[in-house]
C-alpha cells in the first residue's frame, strides 16, 4: 500500500494513497481512539452542504477562482450523495468544536477538488483545505450551522412517520368507536368508556408531538453561519454568509435564516436544547401508548386482555405458545434510550463555557441517533402492532358488567355513602352491581337494566 506526504501547520504526516482524508485528520485517528464511533453520515452531509454553498458565494464574491470553486462544489455533492461514506473515520468524542470532523471534510473534498482538476491529492497548491474549502469559515460556525440542519432535515423524516402513525390511530379510533369498555384510573376499575375514546387520547399524544416538533424546528432554522471564530465575523466578507445560506435553503428547500444574534448562536446550544426536549416528550408519549398497550393486551386468559396485539414470534424458549407483545417493549427501550440521550444533550448544552460550546460533536451524535431510532420505533410500532390491534368484545363486556365502579351514577340516585355500601356488598359476595341492587329492591329488574346501560355513561 502506498503513501503520500501531507502536511499542515505542525508538520509532516504519512498518509494511505487510497484515502482522502489529509494531515488533520491522520492526527486525529491517532489523538482520538476512544468509542470506535464516528458522528453519522447525515452529519457529514450537512457540513458538506455548507461547503458547497460557501464555494458557491465565495466564487459569487470574487473570492474564489471560478474554476477551483466549480472543483468544491462538485465534490462537496459527491459527498452529499455519499460516494465517500467511508472517508470520516474520526471518534466521536475529540475536541469540542469537531474541529477534526471540520478539518476531515475539508482535506477530503479539497483531494477530491485536486483529482477533478487533474492533479493529485495532497496538492495544496491546487486546491487548499482551509484556503480554499474553508474559506469565509470557521469550525465555530460551521459545526453548529451542520447541526442545526442535519436536525431539521431528519426532524422532517420524524414528523413524516408521526403523520403516518397518527392516520393508524385514526381508524382505529373509528373502528372501536362503539366499544365499551371499563376505564382505569390508578390501575383501578373506574367508569366506563369507548376503547375509541381512549385510543383517541394516544392519537391526541401522536398530534400534539408533531406540534412541538415544528415549533422547535423553528429555532434550528437560524444559522449561524458567518459569524467564524465567535461571532464577529472575521476573516469573513459581509455578504457571505447572506449568499451561503440563500444557496443552503435551496438546496435544501428550507427557509433557513442567518441568526439573529451570531454570538449566541455559537456560544449557546440552547436550540438543541430545546429540540431535544420535544425529542423527550415524543419518547415519553411513545412509552406511556406501548405501556398501556402491554396492560390492556395482558393475558391473553389471566390478565386484561381487552385487546389483540398481531402475533409475531414465539414469546419464551421454555413456555410452548407464549406470544409476547414484543414491539411495545422494542418501543419502551427506545424510549428509554431517547430519553438519555435527551439528557446527554442537557447536560452537553449546558457546557457552553463563555464564547464556545465544547460539546458539539456529542450533541450531534445524540440528536441524530434519537431522532433515526425514533422514525425507525415509529414506522415499526404502526406496520407492525397498531394495524393489527382486535378488540376483545367479550372481554370488554364482561369487564364492564363485573367492575363495581359501575355504581357510580347511583350516587345521584341514593347518596355517595349508600352507592359505596352496594358497591362493597358486591364486592364482598363476588356479585354484580345490578344483582346487588335488585336484591335489595331499590329499582325494577326493568329499571336496573335501563339505569345502569352502559352506553349512557360514556
Amino acid at each position: 500500500m502506498g503513501y503520500r506526504v501531507e502536511k499542515d501547520s505542525m508538520g509532516e504526516v504519512k498518509v494511505s494513497e487510497e484515502v482522502y482524508w489529509g494531515a488533520q485528520t491522520a492526527r486525529a485517528i491517532e489523538n482520538f481512539v476512544i468509542s470506535e464511533e464516528q458522528l453519522p453520515v447525515e452529519f457529514i452531509k450537512a457540513i458538506a452542504i455548507v461547503k458547497m454553498a460557501s464555494a458557491i458565494s465565495n466564487v459569487e464574491l470574487g473570492l474564489l477562482d471560478k474554476t477551483k470553486g466549480d472543483a468544491i462544489i462538485k465534490a462537496s455533492l459527491e459527498v452529499i450523495e455519499g460516494n465517500f461514506d467511508d472517508q470520516f473515520p474520526i471518534d466521536i468524542f475529540q475536541t469540542g468544536s469537531a474541529t477534526s470532523t471540520n478539518m476531515n471534510v475539508n482535506e477530503v473534498i479539497a483531494n477530491r477538488a485536486c483529482e477533478l482538476l487533474g492533479g493529485k491529492k495532497g496538492d495544496k497548491k491546487l486546491c487548499h483545505p482551509n484556503d480554499d474549502v474553508n474559506r469565509g469559515q470557521s469550525s465555530n460556525d460551521v459545526i453548529p450551522t451542520a447541526i442545526h440542519i442535519s436536525f431539521v432535515l431528519e426532524g422532517k423524516k420524524l414528523i413524516v412517520a408521526l403523520e403516518n402513525l397518527a392516520k393508524v390511530f385514526e381508524k382505529k379510533v373509528e373502528e372501536f368507536k362503539d366499544i365499551i369498555k371499563i376505564g382505569r384510573t390508578h390501575l383501578m376499575d373506574a367508569v366506563p368508556m369507548t376503547l375509541g375514546q381512549e385510543f383517541s387520547g394516544y392519537l391526541y399524544q401522536v398530534k400534539n408531538s408533531i406540534r412541538r416538533l415544528r415549533d422547535a424546528e423553528k429555532y434550528l432554522f437560524e444559522l449561524p453561519l458567518g459569524g467564524t471564530a465567535l461571532g464577529t465575523g472575521i476573516n469573513t466578507h459581509p455578504e457571505f454568509a447572506k449568499i451561503a445560506i440563500k444557496e443552503i435553503g435551496g438546496f435544501t428547500g428550507v427557509d433557513f435564516k442567518q441568526a439573529e444574534n451570531l454570538f449566541e448562536g455559537i456560544a449557546s446550544k440552547d436550540a438543541t436544547v430545546f429540540f431535544a426536549g420535544a425529542l423527550n416528550t415524543l419518547a415519553v408519549s411513545l412509552m406511556k401508548i406501548a405501556n398501556d398497550l402491554r396492560l390492556l393486551s395482558s393475558g391473553p386468559r389471566c390478565g386484561i386482555g381487552e385487546l389483540s396485539l398481531p402475533s409475531l414470534q414465539p414469546g419464551s424458549s421454555i413456555m410452548p405458545g407464549k406470544v409476547n407483545p414484543v414491539i411495545p417493549e422494542a418501543t419502551i427501550q427506545v424510549a428509554a434510550e431517547v430519553m438519555g440521550n435527551v439528557h446527554t444533550m442537557t447536560i452537553a448544552g449546558a457546557s457552553s463555557l463563555l464564547d464556545l460550546n465544547v460539546m458539539m460533536p456529542l450533541i450531534a451524535y445524540k440528536g441524530l441517533r434519537s431522532i433515526k431510532l425514533l422514525v425507525n420505533l415509529i414506522n415499526t410500532l404502526g406496520d407492525k402492532c397498531i394495524k393489527g390491534i382486535e378488540a376483545n368484545i367479550d372481554r370488554c363486556e364482561e369487564l364492564v358488567e363485573w367492575s363495581m365502579a359501575i355504581v357510580t351514577p347511583l350516587a345521584l340516585k341514593v347518596g355517595y355513602d349508600k352507592a359505596a355500601e352496594i358497591a362493597y356488598k358486591a364486592f364482598n359476595e363476588r356479585k354484580t352491581v345490578k344483582q346487588v341492587v335488585k336484591e335489595m329492591g331499590i329499582m325494577s329488574n326493568e329499571e336496573v337494566e335501563d339505569f345502569f346501560d352502559p352506553k349512557k355513561m360514556i
